[in-house]
């Protein structure tokens, strides 16, 4: 069966794009893109020239998925193989796949209604215009591991499993099952694409109301120590915490969580496994974190964690 490749950008709808750059960039050390005033800004975080797009919409939340292929021959592949499972895929217009910064762009949902785009050659920025960060000390880990995870909370989560599985063809990592809060039991369970990153996807089961598609998505950096100095940045500039510092048991992340403007959260880390299928043991978790990550959320923002 083929498979996606790795997560290689994600697609935000926000409601102030002039609010999410000043964040993006002072913030979490994104650097600012290819821009249509008021309608769209591109983030960059290594030598690709787009990673995450934000798109003026009040939406407030996560609107695509953008999964990549090695080759335009695995992509038509794998689109001929979706097909086959009667899922309906499109080709997006040469617009779309301009505004992604991509040469072919295919669509689908899930579904919950997530748009899940598959492309082939990213565009590569300049070799003139090396990225470059305002507050980082080292890198993102992206390249192959592509721009990092999301966790969705789905309305329907099983038909979202076997999205996951028999459609994209992630593979599970493994499944966490804890108390978020007194009472409060979620149940997560995380899927890896082919280049390894311990989830590209996850999806959570909550036993309240989610008011978003999401919990969070995660960028994951090099250095340890830019966790801890985007927590002071976040201090200085008021950025609510949704997660004081801590560690995951099953991708070995140190992190924080932090409220986006948006509302939705954002896990900064570093350290996250790469899994080896060919070694890899599916285990079954008790704890969302072994130590750390203290709740602190703010008013409105999300009420429970999920990694």
């Amino acid at each position: 069966m083929r498979s996606v490749s790795t997560l290689g950008y994600m697609v935000l709808g926000v409601g102030d794009l002039a609010a999410w750059e000043a964040f993006a960039v002072n913030v979490l050390g994104l650097q600012a893109g290819a821009r249509v005033p008021g309608e769209s800004l591109g983030l960059r975080m290594d030598d690709y020239e787009q990673r995450i797009l934000l798109l003026k919409n009040d939406l407030d939340d996560f609107l695509a998925a953008g999964w990549e292929f090695e080759s335009n021959v695995a992509l038509e592949a794998f689109v001929d193989q979706v097909r086959a499972k009667g899922v309906e895929v499109v080709e997006a217009d040469k617009r779309v796949a301009e505004q992604r910064r991509v040469a072919r762009l295919f669509v689908c949902e899930d579904p919950d209604g997530i748009r899940h785009e598959f492309y082939c050659a990213a565009w590569r920025a300049n070799t003139r215009d090396a990225f470059r960060s305002s507050v980082l000390r080292g890198a993102f880990s992206t390249g192959r591991l592509g721009v990092g995870h999301f966790v969705t909370v789905p309305k329907q989560s099983a038909k979202a499993k076997v999205f996951c599985e028999d459609v994209l063809g992630l593979r599970l990592s493994d499944t966490i099952g804890g108390d978020a809060a007194p009472g409060v039991n979620l149940d997560v369970t995380f899927f890896h694409a082919r280049a390894g990153r311990h989830h590209s996807l996850a999806i959570a089961e909550v036993p309240f109301p989610a008011h978003k598609r999401i919990h969070h998505i995660m960028v994951e950096c090099t250095d340890p120590n830019d966790v801890g100095l985007a927590y002071d940045r976040c201090k200085q500039a008021g950025v609510p915490i949704l997660m004081e510092l801590g560690h995951h048991p099953n991708d070995q992340m140190f992190s924080f969580y932090l409220i986006s403007p948006s509302g939705f959260a954002i896990e900064f880390g570093a350290g996250g496994i790469v899994v080896d299928d060919d070694t890899w043991e599916v285990k079954r978790y008790t704890e969302l974190s072994d130590w750390g990550h203290k709740m602190n959320p703010p008013p409105g923002a999300p009420a429970h964690p999920a990694h």
